[in-house]
C-alpha cells in the first residue's frame, strides 16, 4: 500500500470515528428508561416508547461494535498488520479495503465465515 493510500485510509477511519462518537453521544437521550406512569401515558404509548428504546439501545450497541472495529483499524494502521486478513495472513484487495477500511477478513476468508 503506498503512503498516499494509508492517509486516505486513515482520514476516512477518524472521518468515522468521530460520525459513530457523535451518534453514539446524540442517542443517549433515546435510550432513557420508559416512564412507566399509566395516569400521564397509555399502554400504547408505553410500548410504543418501549419499542423505540429498544431500537435505540439496538442502534447503540451496533455503533459501538463499528467503534471498536474503526480503533482497532486504526491501531493496525499504524503496524505492518494493516490490510492482512486476521485468518489467513494473506493481503486485503485495495478495492475492499477502499470500501471499508475496518474489514479484517479478505473475501474468501469473510465468505467462508458466513
Amino acid at each position: 500500500m503506498t503512503h498516499f493510500d494509508s492517509k486516505r485510509l486513515k482520514q476516512k477511519l477518524l472521518s468515522r470515528q468521530a460520525e459513530l462518537l457523535t451518534d453514539i453521544e446524540a442517542s443517549k437521550d433515546a435510550s432513557k428508561t420508559v416512564e412507566l406512569d399509566q395516569s400521564r401515558v397509555g399502554r400504547l404509548s408505553r410500548m410504543d416508547a418501549m419499542q423505540s428504546q429498544a431500537m435505540s439501545q439496538e442502534l447503540k450497541r451496533r455503533r459501538q461494535i463499528e467503534l471498536e472495529k474503526v480503533m482497532s483499524a486504526l491501531i493496525r494502521l499504524d503496524t505492518d498488520d494493516f490490510g492482512l486478513c486476521l485468518s489467513c495472513d494473506e493481503a486485503i484487495s485495495q478495492g475492499r479495503l477502499a470500501f471499508d477500511p475496518a474489514v479484517t477478513l479478505c473475501i474468501i476468508c469473510a465468505e467462508k465465515k458466513s
